[in-house]
C-alpha cells in the first residue's frame, strides 16, 4: 500500500469522524473462559490462547502469559502504527523489527513482598529500521508512531478501568 491509497482509505472514515464524533467511539470486547488448571481460554481474532501461570509463579510453560501477550500487543501495535505512518509520510522502510521487553518482580506478583509493586515495572520498546530515511525522516516517524499506537498510549496514560463481579 502507498500513501496515496492509504489516505484515499481513510479519508471517508475520518470525514465521518469528523461529522458524526460519535461514530469514533468503538468498544472492543475480548472474553475469556477459565480452563483446565490455572488457564484461561481467549478466543482471540484469529485463534484460541490458552493463558496461564508463567514458570516464574509455578506454571508449566506450556501456556501463554499475559504478561507476554501484553508486550505482543505492544510489538503489534506500535508495528502496524509504524508501517501506516511511514506509508502516510512515504518514508521507505525496506524493513523493520518491532521489540519490546518488560521487566517484572514476581515477588509482588506473588505477595512475598508488599514493598514490590504487581506488574511490569519497566518496558523497553526498540525500532529496528531498515530505511535510507534521513534523521529528520526518522525522529518523525517515531514521534508519530508514539502518539497514534493505542496499546503504547494506554500504557502511558493509563485509563480509568472498572471492575465488576456478578453471579450466574
Amino acid at each position: 500500500m502507498n500513501a496515496e491509497e492509504l489516505k484515499s482509505l481513510q479519508a471517508p472514515i475520518k470525514e465521518r469522524y469528523r461529522n458524526e464524533p460519535h461514530s469514533a467511539m468503538i468498544t472492543l470486547r475480548a472474553e475469556g473462559k477459565i480452563g483446565e488448571g490455572l488457564t484461561c481460554k481467549v478466543q482471540t481474532g484469529k485463534a484460541l490462547v490458552e493463558a496461564g501461570l508463567h514458570p516464574a509463579t509455578g506454571g508449566t510453560g506450556l501456556s501463554a502469559c499475559s504478561g507476554d501477550m501484553l508486550l505482543e500487543s505492544l510489538v503489534a501495535c506500535a508495528g502496524v502504527t509504524l508501517r501506516a505512518v511511514a506509508t502516510a509520510l512515504e518514508i521507505p522502510l525496506r524493513d523493520a523489527t518491532v521489540h519490546a521487553e518488560g521487566d517484572l518482580d514476581f515477588r509482588g506478583t506473588l505477595g512475598v513482598s508488599k514493598e514490590v509493586p504487581v506488574g511490569f515495572q519497566q518496558i523497553r520498546l526498540r525500532f529496528g529500521l531498515d530505511t535510507d530515511a534521513t534523521e529528520e525522516q526518522i525522529a518523525a516517524l517515531l514521534k508519530l508512531t508514539e502518539r497514534y499506537c493505542v496499546v503504547y498510549q494506554t500504557l502511558v496514560n493509563a485509563p480509568e478501568i472498572e471492575i465488576q463481579i456478578s453471579r450466574r
